[in-house]
């Protein structure tokens, strides 16, 4: 494993802006939405399926915005200018969540965020392939979610504490740090994208977006270790969603906790998210993506479940620290597991299929928690239903290792040549 370089600890360093602010927005909206919906709606489905819109979005977005960045021509090259258009939408949409109380009007907003999320995050990812090599790819990824546990952490431990003062509290605060961010990260870009530009690679003026997307079909039909990925991540995703619609309600509601108790609680597991960030992408580089990955979730998945069973603190201590390793592993990992998988040129549009794989997830998890809190209320009566929640959360964690294994022994030599 060789050690990176100045040039290259610089640029992860500036590519990891835009993920602290896109998962501190999108936390903040899976997380404080639920618990501002639960005033006015009182059906755990109807809240999952608010917070699915994001999966929904998630098919068919990401292909087409992912797609058309590869193929953009402008001064500042072919991501950027999503960026720049996103910005201010999703800031916006995030500042006037917790003003409404409707379902129409906040289906509307949360719509618009979504949107906005997805066009500035395809072409952002995106930028990782393009800039970043494959043998520190993984390490690339734990910098990222080095980020992305910084945003996520942010948004749950100052979150319960900011909604405990006003339902609006927490999303205008979230949507002006989302602002900073992006406009650090978009003043330190713009210069370094000029200069670069010319030498951006493009695919031929006679394709269009909607042909490279449809060209997706193709390349899944040929590779069916992304059809493998696809089946994984889609999985791995849906236990986020459940766990982060959810998780809140869970120690608020079920364990009885205070909104601040309940931050300090959520945003304690957080914080391990990013040394489990930092140690997982190592260990990737050093072992193998898939090996890792192989040897963590299985007990990641089963640890899942305990929480289900018990309301215990002894009990719950140990299984908070797997959870927080473990979801620093799903978090950082996939991506770079599927990097090696991508087709030279077309970096937009894997980015855009790997999203679908999430979406897919993040159209489920959310939805089947939802019912299941609603169906098992009965059992889990000691946690108002909300234990539940973590049969989908672990199930979905067991259910992708055998994918995993397949996708090990048809692509394990690509994804990691020297393991």
């Amino acid at each position: 494993m060789r050690e990176l370089s100045p040039s290259e600890k610089r640029t992860l360093a500036v590519l990891g802006l835009p993920t602290a602010a896109l998962a501190l927005g999108i936390t903040v909206v899976t997380t404080y939405v639920p618990v501002v919906a639960q005033d006015f709606l009182k059906s755990a489905a109807v809240i999952g399926a608010l917070i699915a819109i994001e999966g929904i979005l998630a098919l068919w977005l990401p292909l087409v915005v992912g797609s058309w960045s590869d193929r953009l021509r402008s001064p500042i090259g072919g991501r950027l200018p999503f960026l720049i258009a996103a910005t201010p939408v999703a800031a916006l949409a995030l500042a006037l969540m917790g003003l409404v109380h409707s379902l129409l009007l906040l289906a509307i907003i949360v719509t618009i965020f979504f949107a906005a999320y997805f066009v500035a995050y395809e072409p952002y990812r995106a930028l990782y392939p393009d800039l970043v090599d494959n043998d520190i790819a993984a390490r690339a990824q734990s910098t990222q979610a080095v980020w992305r546990g910084a945003g996520t952490g942010i948004a749950l431990v100052t979150g319960g504490m900011l909604i405990s003062i006003g339902d609006w509290v927490p999303f205008v605060a979230a949507a002006l740090l989302f602002l900073i961010c992006m406009g650090v990260f978009l003043a330190i870009a713009l210069p370094r994208a000029r200069a670069a530009n010319h030498s951006r690679r493009r695919h031929a003026d006679s394709e269009t977006a909607l042909d490279e997307a449809q060209g997706l079909g193709q390349i899944l039909r040929a590779s069916p270790a992304l059809r493998e990925f696809l089946v994984c991540n889609a999985l791995w995703e849906a236990s986020l969603g459940a766990l982060k619609t959810f998780v809140f309600l869970y120690v608020a509601e079920g364990l009885g906790q205070s909104e601040v108790a309940t931050s300090a609680i959520i945003g304690g597991v957080a914080v391990l998210i990013l040394p489990a960030a930092i140690v997982s992408g190592k260990l990737a580089d050093t072992y193998g993506r898939v090996r890792v990955m192989s040897t963590v979730l299985p007990f990641y998945g089963i640890g899942m479940f305990v929480p289900a069973f018990t309301t215990s603190i002894a009990a719950l201590i140990p299984v908070m620290i797997l959870m927080g390793f473990g979801g620093g592993l799903v978090m950082t990992l996939p991506y770079a597991l599927m990097q090696p998988l991508m087709p030279a040129g077309q970096h937009g549009l894997l980015t855009g299929f790997y999203s679908l794989s999430r979406g897919l997830g993040t159209a489920l998890g959310p939805l089947l928690a939802g019912v299941a809190i609603q169906v098992l209320h009965g059992p889990f009566s000691g946690t108002d239903g909300y234990g539940a929640m973590w049969l989908v959360c672990g199930g979905t964690i067991l259910a992708s290792v055998p994918f995993l294994s397949m996708l090990r022994r048809r692509a394990g030599h690509i994804i990691d040549p020297e393991g």
